[in-house]
């Protein structure tokens, strides 16, 4: 019979032990979650953060703790623009991204803030269930973005000076777009364009190097822009600014997740839809009553207003935006075919 020498009786005993540790629960997993919006707790403030929080508590808590969440807020882990490159890589776990922002390395982004294409929250959702939603998704993992849950903004107009409903009435004002497309619209009414992110555009304004901007409701809001407007333009009867702010996930690291978590994180993205389409709407109601309470003069846009944006729009953005590819043009085709409800 063999000898079992000290040192295999150690293995011996130690052999349980191994594999039981095996078999032992995996350490959690933390994801970062990077935002440009202002910071807040899951119950107040900018909803979009709000969002991001329920978001996080939800899955940790799906997940018994498996996932866990790190969220930074107001840019303050990466640049805005810088986030939808990261994610892509894998360098970033998720962003809540307005998506047309990362139109300079996919071209076909952009559609998520043509303007006049959708003028309505009911337009702008149904694009997740129509064929162009299928056509965007597949693109999107494609070049390493998976989309989680659909976020649509209605837009306003903040500016220092006159307000801004019609065309005529953007006429050698500096102003801020937002996307490509849309600055070729406004650039073709008469403005002078200044691109920069929406987390920007107080300082700009502040400084005089900025007349007026475009941007969602919240974002008028939450960066306090009634303080330094004369005029604000509401999209509460209908805008044609609308802008498509997923949350978006690193494609990689969905992928190497199990089965079971990206099962919890696509569901628990789409459950959080109905609670921001109902926050956009809000936001769209309290613009108005904060900017009015600031002693800024309040307008809406009208149908007559938006059918001479959209005239310039189709002549501008919309044939520029066609012509960059077949992908564009066909994604622009498919959005036309979703009616206005």
């Amino acid at each position: 019979m063999p000898m079992i020498t000290r040192r295999t009786a150690a293995s011996l005993l130690a052999a349980p032990f191994l594999l039981s540790a095996g078999h032992a629960r995996a350490a959690a997993k933390t994801l970062k979650i990077s935002h440009q919006f202002p910071g807040g707790t899951i119950e107040q403030g900018d909803f979009r953060d709000r969002l991001v929080r329920r978001f996080a508590a939800e899955v940790s808590k799906r997940t018994n703790g498996d996932l866990a969440f790190e969220i930074y807020p107001g840019s303050s882990l990466m640049k805005t623009v810088a986030q939808f490159s990261a994610v892509r890589k894998g360098a970033l776990d998720l962003s809540l991204y307005p998506l047309a922002y990362g139109g300079g390395e996919i071209p076909e982004v952009n559609i998520g803030l043509m303007p006049g294409l959708v003028t309505t929250y009911a337009q702008g959702m149904a694009w997740k269930t129509s064929e162009i939603g299928q056509q965007l998704s597949d693109l999107l993992e494609k070049r390493g973005v998976k989309l989680l849950t659909w976020v649509w903004q209605a837009g306003g107009v903040a500016s220092r000076a006159g307000g801004v409903v019609t065309p005529d009435d953007v006429k050698g004002l500096k102003i801020r777009g937002g996307s490509r497309e849309m600055d070729l619209m406004l650039k073709a009414a008469g403005g002078i364009i200044s691109s920069v992110p929406s987390d920007e555009i107080y300082a700009a304004m502040q400084t005089g190097s900025l007349d007026a901007a475009v941007t969602s409701s919240t974002s008028l809001i939450s960066f306090r822009l009634q303080e330094i407007s004369k005029a604000v333009t509401t999209g509460r009867q209908g805008s044609f600014w609308f802008m498509f702010e997923p949350l978006i996930m690193s494609k990689a690291i969905f992928d190497a997740l199990p089965a079971e978590q990206q099962k919890i994180l696509v569901e628990v993205g789409a459950s959080l839809e109905a609670f921001a389409l109902a926050a956009a709407k809000q936001d769209d109601e309290d613009l108005a009553a904060i900017f009015g309470k600031a002693n800024v003069k309040v307008a809406d846009f009208n149908a007559g207003g938006l059918a001479k944006w959209r005239a310039i729009a189709e002549e501008t953005a919309w044939k520029d935006y066609a012509g960059k590819n077949a992908a564009c043009a066909a994604l622009l085709k498919l959005a036309q075919a979703i009616p206005v409800a």
